[in-house]
């Protein structure tokens, strides 16, 4: 068996398109559990990406997989509509105990895109207005309609000629804050420019559904705004009747050491895209909203075959029962807690780390050059390279791929984080040390 899998790994670059096929770091495994991945060169990984922040309660958690067996015995397939089970509705309702008060409305589908398609869809459909507002840096997804609100990179745009109903203004920029300044004022009166910017020479308020906005920038940083910046969104969403959408997509679930970003912040959205961690790695999503905004929206204007498919729903059940059941959102905030205070003393004595930005277990550690002080991706990819080798995979984000990303599973103990850490350690000292080699000697 292993033979045929390294013929199909050498086959790869045949088989599977380059944008499917070529991210970091394109690790073999053959088995993953806990917080680990078994790679097919019989060598066991710690995993600090969680499936991009998806196996929230570990790889494989034994009760998760009981009940897509049981499931599996019972019920394959929906559609639901066409049929009605009972894991949906259940889901439905241990949902809305979780979510803050209002979101209990769900459109169930596959994927965090598919739930910013159907939020946008919903809040243009409610209003009855063209236009959308996103945020400068912000991931919403790659389909045409996330795509024109989607602006971490420029490449994920190119040719594509995403529509022009959508406009931005600028993310929260804490490092941009003058010295002395507080951040949560100065990001919050530089929002209010913006907006009055944005309302009085590019379109009015009325004509706006909706704003859409990560609480926690995700792919674009992990950059985390001020609380006082989120709620100046939401206070001008209301005054001008402006539906907000938070994207929950990779911040939901624990992951922020609350069920929801939201939660943290605390500021409520009209509408939330919700996946990702949901279902433990199963694909599964939702549109979230109050039952008034839903109701608005009739039979036929939005639809699915897949979504809330009866396994993913009994593997969603399951994840709320073991996040609840193992205080899996306490380990988050504790766990958190503890790495930042390790890898703020790390970039205390590493002039390759510009800043460490974190939320719970969503954590990103900003690499630099030690001489100019600007991003540097290729930094980081040696860095990351270095851990692979020496067992611990990490990912990356940023406009210019230079912030790594440390998103374990919530079930992350605290000599795991000390591993993961030390490993993390080693390679950027190595990495130090070759960079200061070669400046020497082209000095």
């Amino acid at each position: 068996m292993e033979n045929n899998w390294s013929h199909l790994v050498a086959e790869m670059p045949d088989l599977l398109a380059p944008s499917m096929a070529k991210d970091h770091p394109n690790l073999p495994v053959v088995k993953a559990e806990g917080c680990y991945y078994y790679g097919l060169d019989g060598r066991k990984y710690l995993d600090f990406t969680s499936g991009i922040a998806t196996a929230n309660t570990g790889h494989r958690h034994p009760k998760v997989v009981q009940a897509i067996k049981d499931a599996a015995d019972q019920l394959m397939h929906g559609p639901s509509g066409v049929i009605m089970y009972e894991s949906i509705l259940k889901l439905a309702k241990e949902l809305k105990i979780v979510l803050p008060e209002n979101l209990d409305c769900f459109f169930f589908a596959n994927s965090g895109t598919e739930a910013i398609e159907g939020a946008i869809k919903l809040a243009k459909h409610v209003t009855r207005r063209p236009y959308v507002v996103s945020f400068i840096g912000c991931f919403h997804g790659r389909s045409l309609g996330a795509l024109s609100v989607t602006t971490s990179k420029s490449k994920y745009r190119k040719f594509l000629q995403p529509n022009g109903l959508a406009y931005q203004v600028p993310y929260a920029d804490v490092s941009g804050c003058p010295n002395g300044a507080d951040p949560e004022v100065y990001c919050t009166e530089k929002l209010e420019k913006d907006f009055e910017t944005l309302f009085n020479h590019q379109v009015t308020p009325e004509e706006v559904a909706c704003m859409i906005v990560e609480p926690v920038l995700g792919e674009g940083g992990y950059i985390v705004p001020p609380k006082s910046w989120l709620k100046k969104i939401r206070e001008i969403c209301s005054r001008h009747g402006i539906l907000l959408i938070f994207d929950e997509v990779q911040t939901g679930f624990g992951r922020t050491g609350e069920w929801f970003a939201s939660q943290a912040f605390d500021v409520v959205p009209d509408i939330m895209a919700i996946a990702k961690g949901i279902a433990s790695g199963l694909p599964l999503s939702a549109t979230v909203a109050s039952k008034e905004l839903m109701q608005q929206w009739p039979l036929g204007s939005h639809g699915t075959t897949f979504g809330g498919n009866p396994i993913a729903c009994a593997a969603a059940l399951a994840t709320i029962e073991v996040l609840k059941e193992e205080k899996l959102i306490e380990n988050s905030n504790k766990m958190g807690k503890y790495a930042v205070e390790k890898l703020r003393f790390l970039q205390r004595t590493s002039p390759v780390i510009g800043s460490v930005r974190a939320i719970g277990l969503m954590i990103g550690i900003e690499i630099v050059d030690p001489v100019t002080g600007k991003p540097d991706g290729e930094a980081l990819m040696s860095i990351l390279d270095r851990c692979l080798e020496k067992g611990v995979l990490f990912y990356l984000c940023g406009n210019h791929g230079e912030v790594i990303r440390m998103i374990p599973p919530l079930t992350i103990s605290k000599d795991e984080i000390d591993h993961g850490l030390k490993v993390l350690e080693e390679a950027v000292y190595e990495y130090q040390r070759s960079h200061l080699s070669k400046a020497l000697l082209n000095s």
